[in-house]
């Protein structure tokens, strides 16, 4: 699959194996409502005072029907929301459809390889200019670490106005993570001219 980022027609940005699926993950959704009533009463309960509003949540979390509902319940309660899934298996693709199409920012198919998989962790937490997010949801990790090694970069660049050398990863994983976060390097680059 081409690594670009995709574009409803209301302008937000996603990027899904097949957009076309989003009526049937609509009506799994819905069914997915009523077997959450917790989440739903949060909606009803708190949805008027929008405790979230303004607030920038990244997610990386199977997304799953499940996960569609805690979505459209962050967004209802006011968060700006974008999503990856933490497994390259996990995505149902359809729910991964309907909340790229009516809710959330989402960058996730089942089956993505390893760089496929770091490039939506990467979008899911890049809020363009604005800066990143004000909260992370992250089930394995994965989000944090690229968090923690861009702050770490760039407290290295910032101490000695270079950009830092990593060691060589070992592993297939690790390589693919590496290639990929250079989201920090990037931005240094990009904001430095250097």
């Amino acid at each position: 699959m081409a690594l670009s980022v995709e574009k409803t027609s209301s302008g937000r940005e996603y990027k899904v194996k097949d957009l076309s699926q989003a009526d049937f993950g609509r009506l799994e959704i819905e069914l997915a409502e009523v077997e959450m009533p917790g989440l739903m009463a949060c909606r009803a309960e708190f949805g008027s005072a929008q405790p979230f509003k303004g607030a920038r949540i990244s997610g990386s979390l199977h997304m799953t029907i499940q996960t569609a509902v805690l979505i459209e319940t962050l967004t209802a309660l006011g968060a700006e929301v974008r999503w990856c899934s933490c497994n390259i298996f996990s995505t149902q693709d359809h729910a991964a459809a309907a909340i790229a199409r009516d809710s959330a920012a989402v960058f996730a198919w089942k089956g993505e390889t390893l760089q496929e998989y770091w490039w939506c962790t990467e979008r899911c937490l890049d809020w363009g200019a604005g800066g990143g997010p004000d909260l992370i949801v992250d089930d394995g990790g994965d989000a944090t670490l690229l968090i923690h090694e861009g702050v770490r970069a760039e407290e290295e660049y910032e101490k000695s106005g270079k950009l830092p050398i990593r060691s060589p990863p070992t592993t297939p994983s690790s390589r693919s993570c590496w290639g990929s976060s250079g989201t920090g390097s990037r931005r240094i680059r990009a904001s430095t001219g250097r």
